[in-house]
Order: C-alpha cells, then sequence, then structure tokens
C-alpha cells in the first residue's frame, strides 16, 4: 500500500516536470508567444522578424510559428490559407472557424498538417503555428498539439496601428 502511494505521488511529481521541458517563443514584432515542444531546435528568427522555424532533430517533425497582416481581414486569410494547401496536394480533413481562432488540419501522403491561427489587433493581424509530422506518429503528436494550441496567445496589449 505504501509502495503504490509513494508511485503515485512521484507521478503527479513527474508530469509538472516534464510540461517545464518546453521551451517558449515570443515574437516582439507581432506581440505573440508559445510554447516550443522539447527536443525542437530553432533555426534564427525570420529576416523580417515575424517567427521562427523549429525542427525535431532525428525526426520529420517541423514547427513554424509566424505572424502576419490580415488586411482584408482574419477570416479572408484563414480562408486563404485553408484554400493554399489543396494545390500543395494537402486534403483537408477538419477545419474549425471563429471570428478569433481557426484550426485545421490535411494530410499529404504519410504527412499531417495541422495549423492554428488567432486573432490580433481586432482582426487585422494574426499569428500563426504550423505542424508537421508523420502519420504514424499521430497518437504521440496528439498532446504536443494540444499544448501548442492552449499557449498560443497575445502576450500584451500592443498599439495595433
Amino acid at each position: 500500500m505504501m509502495r503504490a502511494l509513494v508511485l503515485v505521488v512521484m507521478l503527479v511529481c513527474a508530469i509538472p516536470a516534464l510540461a517545464s521541458d518546453w521551451g517558449y517563443y515570443s515574437n516582439a514584432r507581432f506581440g505573440y508567444g508559445i510554447d516550443i515542444p522539447p527536443d525542437f531546435t530553432g533555426l534564427g528568427e525570420s529576416d523580417n522578424g515575424d517567427g521562427q522555424r523549429f525542427e525535431r532533430t532525428g525526426r520529420a517533425q517541423i514547427l513554424v510559428v509566424w505572424g502576419g497582416n490580415a488586411l482584408a481581414g482574419f477570416g479572408v486569410e484563414t480562408a486563404e490559407r485553408i484554400g493554399y494547401l489543396a494545390p500543395k496536394g494537402w486534403n483537408v480533413t477538419y477545419q474549425a472557424t471563429t471570428p478569433t481562432w481557426a484550426s485545421f488540419s490535411a494530410v499529404a501522403g504519410q504527412r499531417v498538417l495541422y495549423q492554428r491561427m488567432i486573432a490580433l489587433c481586432g482582426g487585422q493581424q494574426y499569428a500563426a503555428f504550423q505542424l508537421k509530422y508523420s502519420m504514424i506518429d499521430i497518437a504521440k503528436m496528439n498532446a504536443v498539439v494540444e499544448q501548442l494550441v492552449a499557449s498560443l496567445s497575445a502576450e500584451t496589449s500592443r498599439n495595433c496601428q
């Protein structure tokens, strides 16, 4: 009985330790942030300062985070992003959109793509991430996707002019 209790306490204490392995990326240009999964290495800020690409060493897992302007509005930008997938060979399998966020996923062969976008500055800007990985990793990547979705957010109130 005591051993079981000790084991349960150890497992509960290990959960926050696992979460602490995540890094964090903050984007000054668009004012958003997102947690970065363990073992993903950043390849440096983009030249225009809108985001960064991360890759997981030894795996075909790529995470790209970026911000952008949505001059025609967030809804139009979201529809355009979804529309870009089919000509590139991606079959959209899921999409959910609201005025303030959008999520969609697609498959191409044995690859999976998941993208999340959030509106910034009243829908005139947005922050997004796109995660690509192998279909064989779906079960392992579900928790990663959930954490990424939960963590993508505006960091501060900014001047949105």
